[in-house]
């Protein structure tokens, strides 16, 4: 595994705030409007449904604007997961402006039952853009049934590790797979840009990691939950090809392939339920 990737990835995303916050980045003030949701939970409404009386929590966080819309579901409480410290910050900060009731709280997600409290929660929910920053999917799996009380769900659309597999936009428009599908060491990128903000990035290394569906579901099915569905989808919430991709007519902040669309998954939806109560 490559050495210190915590460490390189926590330096990698506080320099993401001030970009993310800054000139093009996320749409802050859309939540002044207390009805408004971000693109992202507003894309996972249909299979997420109304959180109404339950106790849920959202795993890597980052700025919080999906833990808000989260929370204006109807959540009878709503806590908040991240490692980076500045994230954090910003993410409190949004709260207290939208006049949402978040517990933002700051620590690593393989540590998130001791921060948090075992079997504590009706919902863990998990976005885009998380699982791949994460070495062990079983050592994250058995954190989730760890949370869950019994009868708990687990809600996740992620990226789909087909298009984690994809090499950056190359000039002849070809998708070719380069990077490795199922779990290995990592992958050391440098990017200056980030994939929201006009800004550069002030610690561009990373280091990503990847997890087969397969591996996923074994990983879950061995921590004692049980999958009650999974859907693959055409769309993702960022432009991560290039020319390859264009706005989606269908879902707004979304990105199709601009052609043959039917080539490849881009995210996927997972459910699971916690039926035993088993985990740590």
């Amino acid at each position: 595994m490559t050495k210190d990737w915590r460490a390189i990835n926590v330096a990698n995303w506080e320099s993401r705030v001030p970009v993310h916050t800054g000139p093009g980045g996320y749409d802050r003030d859309a939540f002044d409007d207390p009805s408004h949701l971000s693109n992202v939970v507003r894309y996972d409404l249909p299979r997420l449904g109304r959180l109404d009386g339950l106790d849920a929590v959202h795993l890597q966080c980052h700025i919080g604007t999906d833990t808000i819309s989260l929370s204006r579901l109807g959540a009878r409480s709503m806590v908040a997961l991240d490692f980076s410290p500045s994230a954090l910050r910003e993410a409190r900060a949004l709260a207290a402006r939208a006049g949402t009731d978040v517990t933002f709280v700051d620590g690593d997600v393989y540590d998130a039952v001791e921060l948090l409290g075992a079997h504590r929660f009706d919902l863990v929910y998990t976005g885009i853009g998380a699982l791949c920053w994460l070495p062990s999917i079983r050592r994250w799996a058995k954190v989730v049934a760890g949370l869950l009380r019994p009868g708990g769900r687990l809600f996740i659309r992620e990226g789909h590790p087909v298009l984690w597999s994809m090499s950056d936009p190359r000039p002849d428009g070809l998708l070719v797979v380069e990077y490795p599908y199922f779990e290995a060491d990592g992958v050391v990128f440098f990017e200056e840009s980030s994939y929201a903000g006009t800004g550069a990035i002030g610690a561009p290394e990373s280091v990503s990691f990847n997890h087969g569906l397969g591996e996923i579901f074994t990983a879950l099915r061995d921590a004692g939950l049980t999958m009650t569905s999974l859907e693959e989808h055409r769309e993702v919430p960022w432009n991560p090809l290039g020319e390859a991709m264009v706005p989606s007519p269908d879902f707004a902040g979304e990105f199709v392939l601009a052609s043959g669309r039917d080539r490849m998954p881009l995210t996927y939806t997972l459910q699971a339920i916690n039926e035993k109560g088993a985990g740590p």
